[in-house]
């Protein structure tokens, strides 16, 4: 298997803007590329923010209404303009590019947690939605299903991974190895120490590459023309998230990292081979489990809440079907056979 050089992006996206985050992501990966990486990862959510507000407000206050509604302004379509220009980015790097964004569906006013991967020719190779919402991050998104389990072949080995608290999952982290990934990228928010032990313990439980990637971003970040700002933000010394992004080793050990407290990119090249060689001792999904006591079901067909179709033919109805009207642009919303 071939070598990749991997970045790791810690930075402050422009907050709650949608547009200009996005140009500023497409000059760090164009950063990330000049110096050597191949694969550029960035923190959850990342545009246009990660909704910081929902651990800070009281969750039906007017003002917190407000911020959701200019999350809500500021999110994005998948595909839509953003994903074309990330993919542009991607594709003018000739790297391999993810990135976390607020979602929104243009049928709904539900948000996801959504982190999307793009190829070296630009194409959106696939998402995957949060399974499941932390805490007051249930006030702004709701909960993906088993269908944007998402892992992609690559030439450096199978790419995937886990959105933040999801990895705390263990349920989760199997069916991620159950896909075979050599390269399990861990966006998050969460810039506790122990947030570090968990990408190692990963990387050893799963004999994977682990990208942390978090933020770096300050109170002072927060525009001042955001309607309730001053009363729950306050300056340069309240930080939102101190970072802690870090690049783990197949055996746990850390490659580069945690930066903390500052922006910047981390690099470090893996060898896909010495992942597998490491399985060799032990496969937690492979030789290593024990399907025979043990065994996980994993639901990956479509859960959405309202599906369209007609309805069977009815006698009397001269052959023909009567049944609901079909979705938007004559396509059918019912659920597909999984994997």
């Amino acid at each position: 298997m071939a070598k990749v050089m991997a970045a790791a992006v810690q930075a402050s996206p422009v907050f709650l803007d949608r547009d200009a985050t996005v140009g500023k992501a497409a000059a760090l990966i164009e950063k990330a590329a000049g110096a050597g990486a191949e694969l550029i990862a960035f923190a959850e959510a990342f545009v246009p923010t990660y909704p910081d507000w929902v651990w800070r407000t009281r969750p039906w206050d007017d003002g917190a209404a407000d911020w959701f509604a200019r999350l809500l302004d500021q999110s994005v379509t998948v595909p839509g303009p953003s994903t074309k220009a990330i993919g542009a980015a991607a594709r003018q790097a000739k790297a391999y590019v993810a990135i976390g964004v607020t979602e929104r569906e243009r049928e709904s006013s539900t948000l996801f947690n959504t982190y999307l991967y793009f190829g070296p020719d630009g194409s959106l190779l696939g998402k995957h939605r949060k399974l499941m919402p932390t805490g007051g991050e249930r006030l702004v998104w709701g909960s993906g299903d088993g269908s944007t389990l998402f892992s992609a072949e690559t030439p450096f080995g199978r790419l995937g991974g886990l959105i933040c608290w999801e990895n705390y999952m263990p349920l989760a982290r199997a069916a991620v190895y159950a896909q075979g990934v050599d390269v399990y990228l861990a966006p998050t928010w969460d810039n506790s120490d122990t947030w570090v032990a968990t990408l190692r313990h990963i990387a050893k439980e799963g004999r994977v590459y682990v990208i942390g990637i978090n933020y770096c971003i300050r109170a002072s970040d927060v525009p001042n023309d955001i309607p309730g700002r001053d009363a729950i933000y306050g300056g340069a010394g309240d930080w939102l998230s101190r970072g802690n992004t870090a690049i783990v080793g197949p055996e746990g050990d850390i490659l580069a990292g945690p930066l903390v407290e500052e922006e910047g990119i981390l690099m470090a090249e893996l060898d896909i081979d010495v992942a597998r060689k490491s399985r060799r001792q032990f496969d937690p999904v492979g030789h290593y489990a024990r399907p025979d006591v043990f065994r996980l079901a994993v639901n990956t067909r479509p859960a959405p809440s309202v599906t369209f179709g007609a309805e069977p033919a009815q006698s009397g109805a001269s052959g023909r079907e009567s049944g609901r009207a079909p979705a938007p642009g004559g396509t059918s919303r019912g659920a597909t056979s999984g994997r």
